[in-house]
């Protein structure tokens, strides 16, 4: 009778620029995870609070308009939500500025691969997992 419901895992991206983040939605849509986008890690920090239970891939810029950039959300991601898969971007090479990034996120320059980005958003929704 009852069919007990189960929420779509969520992809969550972070990025200022519209067009690069219309472009990463459209990508994420072709998996089994529901994406939801932000314009700045705060925003993303405000979601996470929220529903952080549900999501299983963050996709952020490392390069962010307001105070926040991805490489901070990253270092928060990990330490108070340590099952979200974690992937930084940037167009800057991945060693100016980027030495400080835990050991456990992974860096994709811009610009990525679609391969790579469904490759590592399937690695989340297999490995999704919160106790």
């Amino acid at each position: 009778m009852g069919q007990k419901f189960e929420p779509r895992r969520i992809a969550l991206i972070v990025e200022d620029d519209f067009e690069v983040r219309g472009l990463a939605a459209a990508l994420l849509e072709e998996t089994d995870l529901r994406v939801v986008e932000t314009s700045s890690a705060e925003e993303a920090l405000d979601y996470l609070r929220e529903r952080a239970d549900d999501v299983a891939f963050l996709f952020a810029d490392v390069r962010l308009s307001r105070l926040m950039t991805g490489l901070d959300l990253a270092r928060t991601v990990r330490i108070k939500w340590p099952w979200v898969r974690t992937v930084l971007t940037s167009g800057l090479a991945p060693d100016e500025g980027l030495s400080e990034m835990p050991r456990d996120v992974r860096f994709m320059p811009k610009p990525w691969r679609a391969l790579e980005v469904l490759m590592e958003a399937e690695r989340a929704a297999q490995g999704y997992r919160h106790n």
